[in-house]
């Protein structure tokens, strides 16, 4: 048990920091933000409570937000996230059901199967965090094509993590 909290404490650091130090110094344009660090949100156990859910994700949220001094955005897309996480995991859930150390990954559910958890995962976050950075409509098109390039993006980086992580004995 201490073994796996210290798994999920360092990949919670890790991603923080290449959030932060690698991620936020890169320009990829300016309609292009990928935010990695809310893999760490993704690929938690299915069966994860949602009263140990909900700080986690305020948690990452509110260290990103620290560091790119925004005003709490980034823990309320986190917030959405994860309280339609275990939603959509019921939704795409198999037919014999989750098994009770299962998380969410590639090697376990297939490539289809993640792409579609993940898509709709991302593209929500990204749908929350940046119509509340510009919380007005008048840009509506500029900002949908910005929330679809950096999902797109994102996404990406979550497959290539994904195929690119050892596979463990969860997957």
């Amino acid at each position: 048990m201490i073994r796996l909290i210290l798994h999920y404490l360092l990949r919670f650091l890790a991603l923080v920091l290449v959030q932060v130090l690698v991620l936020n110094q890169v320009q990829l344009g300016s309609f292009i933000n990928p935010f990695l660090y809310i893999y760490f949100l993704m690929v938690l156990p299915v069966q994860t409570p949602k009263l140990l859910l909900l700080p986690l994700a305020f948690l990452i949220g509110i260290c990103i937000d620290m560091f790119q001094n925004t005003p709490g955005i980034h823990a309320s897309a986190c917030l959405v996230l994860v309280y339609i996480r275990p939603k959509w995991l019921s939704v795409l859930a198999p037919r014999e059901g989750y098994e009770t150390e299962a998380t969410p990954s590639i090697h376990r559910f297939g490539l289809t199967w993640f792409l579609t958890y993940a898509a709709v995962l991302v593209f929500l976050h990204h749908f929350v965090l940046f119509f509340l950075e510009l919380f007005r409509l008048t840009e509506i098109l500029s900002t949908l094509y910005r929330i679809l390039l950096s999902s797109s993006v994102t996404l990406l980086l979550i497959i290539m993590l994904q195929y690119l992580g050892v596979k463990s004995k969860n997957a």
